[in-house]
């Protein structure tokens, strides 16, 4: 591993791509230091902190909700308001929106069938859509702001002030939004590549010493006082953490290998193909779009009903919005189990819609027709279509129940054992998933570089020979 490491450097090229990478890198994480104007950035800091401890447990606990949620995205600039604040959210949201008008709205298929052409066109829509959400979250952020009295002092009394609170603030925000992007692109052109999912791995480790810090702050030997973490207490939480990550590792690449019979083709004297291969199929096709559309959608109920409990007049219909959000809640006894159940169910459901989404089989049996080959013992055509969406079906069912456990362990441990939701988050959800399969691709991206240049890489049991041994997977 360590002479792996040494052999980037020992590669002109990588070393500048990776040295490159990791200057944007800190280019990204220094603009968490500028605030934008007019916020009261103590005051939304406090409020923050206390709303993702679950310190209040109506609109408040709503707020932090969406704070820990979007803080996955934005490496916890939302508690400073700074002009990283929307962070790359909004981009991958409009990429998310095209990933799937594309699948289903004609003139963006024709337009997708163009090659490079219509990609650029796809990815100038993109833009255009990331700087209008850029603006309507920006908004409703600030909006937020204004509404918990967070704007500095003598802003709002100021001549012009809050006009200037408003568009410095959505000036800020969404150019802050559009320079990630621009340093995502940067990175795929000049650095290691996957600049856009880089940035998003950044802000999530990027909160990963504090989450340490709690852990030093709260051992102790024995439970006395503030002490939540014992030895034993820490021992198994540094035990689910390496359990969880090799899951994710192990499920990540996990893949269902069907085998291929290519025909034989004769031409001249010389008989071509027959050969046979292997068609992969990732047991968590999805990914992690499941986890995110169920979390989003989890989310916001609970906090619109939270909202409204704290405006209703009469106390009848406060009561009411109040249970309604404590059933929808994760941060309460009530409403735990519930909350839970139905974000598996909602796991389950994107799971199979976006793997229907994403996987035709029809098209991939159409594929393997006229490449001239199919599965033995199946048909060629709408047998080998079936068959395939059969294994699909039942490796999805698989991938789903996995990213339905990864999921609630953040928010069993959160609730069951005083762990905070920053600490316990890296033992399970979206961030821990995002890390796992990018950090995959990053190695791969590497080991690729390594290799061409007849260098051992990570995966190498030998410690100099490019031609050792390989690590491989189960399936061989």
């Amino acid at each position: 591993m360590l002479q792996a490491f040494a052999n980037i450097f020992k590669v002109p090229e990588l070393r500048k791509r990776v040295l490159f990478t990791l200057g944007l890198i800190a280019i990204y994480r220094i603009g968490f230091v500028i605030p934008l104007v007019g916020v009261d950035q103590t005051a939304l800091s406090e409020l923050a902190k206390k709303a993702t401890e679950g310190g209040n447990e109506d609109a408040m606990g709503g707020f932090g909700r969406i704070v820990e949620y979007a803080s996955i995205f934005s490496g916890g600039s939302l508690q400073q308001s700074t002009i990283f604040g929307l962070g790359i959210m909004p981009y991958i949201t409009a990429s998310i929106m095209f990933q799937l008008l594309t699948t289903v709205w004609k003139p963006l298929q024709e337009l997708k069938k163009e090659g490079t052409s219509g990609q650029t066109k796809i990815n100038e829509y993109t833009r255009y859509v990331t700087v209008a959400l850029c603006i309507v979250q920006g908004m409703m952020w600030l909006s937020y702001i204004r509404s918990q009295g967070l704007v500095q002092p003598g802003m709002e009394s100021a001549p012009g002030g809050l006009a200037i609170f408003y568009i410095a603030g959505i000036a800020g925000l969404t150019a802050g939004s559009l320079f990630l992007m621009w340093l995502g692109e940067q990175i795929d052109k000049y650095g290691i590549g996957n600049g856009i999912s880089i940035i998003l791995v950044a802000g999530i480790l990027a909160r990963m010493p504090d989450a340490i810090y709690w852990v030093y702050q709260n051992f102790g030997w024995s439970i006395q006082g503030d002490t939540v973490l014992t030895p034993i207490g820490l021992l198994l939480l540094i035990a689910g953490f390496v359990f969880v990550v090799a899951g994710a590792v192990v499920i990540t690449v996990a893949q269902r290998r069907i085998p291929i019979q290519q025909a034989k083709h004769t031409r001249g004297r010389r008989v071509y193909g027959g050969a046979r291969q292997y068609l992969p199929l990732r047991i968590n096709h999805a990914g992690v779009m499941p986890i995110v559309f169920a979390s989003s959608l989890m989310i916001f109920p609970s906090s619109i009903f939270g909202w409204l409990a704290t405006r209703a007049r009469d106390g009848t219909s406060a009561e009411w919005w109040q249970t309604t959000t404590n059933f929808l809640a994760m941060n309460t006894s009530n409403g735990q189990f519930p909350y839970i159940m139905i974000e598996i169910v909602m796991i389950f459901f994107f799971s199979y819609f976006w793997t229907t989404v994403q996987f035709s089989p029809e098209d991939m049996s159409k594929q393997l027709k006229q490449s001239g080959a199919f599965i033995p013992g199946y048909r060629p055509g709408p047998r080998t279509a079936e068959y395939l969406e059969t294994v699909m079906e039942r490796i999805t069912y698989v991938g789903a129940g996995f990213l339905s456990l990864i999921a609630v362990l953040p928010t069993v441990l959160s609730s069951n054992m005083g762990i905070p939701q920053n600490v316990s988050q890296f033992l399970g959800g979206t961030g821990l998933l995002i890390v796992v399969s990018v950090g995959l691709d990053l190695i791969q991206r590497i080991e690729a570089n390594l290799l061409m240049r007849n260098y051992s890489g990570f995966l190498a049991t030998g410690s100099n020979d490019s031609k050792a041994p390989r690590i491989r997977s189960r399936q061989g």
